[in-house]
């Protein structure tokens, strides 16, 4: 099979590529300079001469501030370059699976989000994005809608200085030895090396249509930095930060907790408790630090 993967060179792109290399799949690899969304031109012109069976869309723009700066460029890219995908991709005859977030959901919920929840975005990045999903699901029948949350890779994330929050939390523990962290948002971290193999099981699969793809499981940003010290057995002080102490320039959903309902109902589900893959990351970032430069 022929895949291309959009945003390769991004922190979940990069282990899209990978996973599908290790199932010895043909992997175009594709970055800004390959390809720009907004323009169906450029769309076209790069999928037609790779004629790809399956396009995988990580790329999107998705620092939340930016995009209340720039809503035009963010509609450009994560709505209608959605489209564009979409269109090419079904006149290939090729499956187009997309990224998508729970930034869709308003997050006054109390319960985990399933698919067929009313999303009401709050701000422009998860408004363009629901867009997106609303132009791939109108317009290729053979579509995969993967809306996930609280990503974090080996690879650096551009949209947040390329530090995810685990290795913030790392950062901020050895440099300071005292962190605050907020109690009151919920979500669920997932890494992107178990998102990047789930993407690739159901990508083989015929079963089209909208999914949940986070870890299993759920917790505050508290609790996910309490576990981070824990499983890397670092000594810090961990204390709760005030609901007002960070505040936030753009509203976002205080609880972002999604269910993998249509993956369960269909035996698709592969991931694991949200705790195994941060495991699983942290030991890979001491192996690759016990390995000479």
């Amino acid at each position: 099979m022929r895949v291309a993967v959009i945003g390769a060179n991004g922190q979940l792109g990069q282990d899209v590529a990978y996973a599908f290399a290790g199932l010895g799949e043909e992997v175009y690899a594709l970055t800004h300079v390959d390809i720009e969304l907004s323009s169906l031109d450029s769309v076209e012109a790069c999928l037609r001469s790779r004629s790809p069976d399956l396009v995988v869309n990580t790329a999107a723009m998705h620092h939340v501030e930016n995009c209340e700066q720039q809503p035009e460029r963010a509609y450009a890219v994560n709505a209608t370059g959605s489209f564009h995908l979409a269109k090419v991709t079904r006149d290939l005859g090729a499956a187009l699976l997309h990224v998508s977030t729970d930034y869709v959901f308003d997050g006054k919920q109390a319960t985990p989000y399933v698919e067929s929840d009313e999303a009401i975005p709050l701000n422009v990045y998860g408004k363009t994005k629901l867009e997106g999903e609303q132009l791939v699901i109108a317009t290729n029948p053979r579509h995969f809608v993967l809306r996930t949350a609280a990503l974090y890779g080996k690879s650096p994330c551009r949209a947040k200085g390329g530090q995810n929050f685990v290795d913030l939390m790392l950062r901020l523990a050895r440099e300071r030895g005292r962190v605050r962290v907020v109690a009151h948002e919920f979500t669920t971290p997932t890494a992107t090396a178990e998102l990047a193999r789930q993407i690739a099981v159901l990508s083989r699969s015929e079963s089209y249509g909208l999914y949940h793809a986070t870890a299993e499981g759920s917790c505050s940003w508290y609790e996910f930095a309490r576990e981070i010290f824990r499983l890397a057995e670092v000594e810090v002080k961990l204390e709760v930060a005030s609901p007002t102490e960070f505040p936030q320039k753009v509203s976002r959903p205080f609880y972002s907790v999604l269910e993998n309902r249509e993956l369960m109902d269909r035996n698709l589900n592969i991931f694991r408790p949200w705790q195994a893959g941060l495991q699983e990351y942290l030991s890979g970032k001491l192996q690759e630090a016990a390995i000479p430069a």
